[in-house]
């Protein structure tokens, strides 16, 4: 009789930055990790965030989520989500700081499984990007321009800047700022971001001059 392979649960598996699997595997790992808070797979690479610092992604993820949070609860037909995984299946799952659909009754896509997990892609992404903006600006840029996320907004809490595209035939192009440098969404209209009061809250850091 042949032995059957079975995978331990005595120990937590491992689950580190740079690992290479597939979402199966990720998946597994994870959801056995709880003292892991985030953790995405982006093509096929494990990406572990570091613990979260107030000034450096904490506060403004807190009043980012605040606009969009409102916005929701004022908009019949938006869903929204805060570091909700997207189960996408091959090797991607990332884990947007937050995220905003329409639902199929509004003419959305939005999908979940019977665990409540989203397995269609977000009509809006939103990343605070510090530690992470090596790949928040490339490698999950990439893959949210590739999967069709029509919306993508980046935080680079270090630079003091926040870009809003939107996809615009299979590109990511910006949104245009009106004269007092607010931008509003075009996927979801009446969702403004006042740019500047949002930066003076929040200020980039002052960095040391480079070698």
């Amino acid at each position: 009789m042949s032995a059957i392979a079975t995978r331990p649960t005595s120990v937590c598996p491992a689950l580190e930055s740079g690992d290479r699997m597939d979402a199966a595997e990720f998946h597994w790992r994870y959801s056995l990790r709880p003292d892991i808070k985030k953790a995405e797979l982006i093509d096929g690479r494990v990406c572990v965030s570091s613990p979260v610092n107030l000034t450096k992604h904490g506060s403004p993820h807190f009043r980012l989520i605040g606009v969009v949070a409102a916005y929701e609860s004022a908009t019949p037909g938006v869903v929204g989500g805060d570091n909700s995984s997207l189960i996408l299946g091959g090797d991607q799952e990332p884990q947007p700081d937050v995220l905003l659909c329409w639902d199929r009754e509004h003419g959305g896509r939005l999908d979940l499984d019977a665990e409540g997990n989203i397995v269609s892609v977000p009509d809006l992404v939103a990343e605070v990007s510090y530690s992470s903006k090596s790949y928040d600006l490339h490698d999950k840029e990439e893959l949210y321009r590739r999967i069709g996320v029509r919306e993508y907004l980046v935080w680079q809490v270090e630079e003091g800047q926040i870009d809003w595209w939107r996809l615009l035939d299979g590109q990511f192009v910006p949104l245009p700022a009106d004269e007092a440098g607010a931008i509003e969404s075009i996927v979801f209209p009446g969702l403004r971001l006042d740019i500047p009061e949002l930066l003076r809250r929040n200020p980039g850091v002052e960095l040391p001059p480079r070698p």
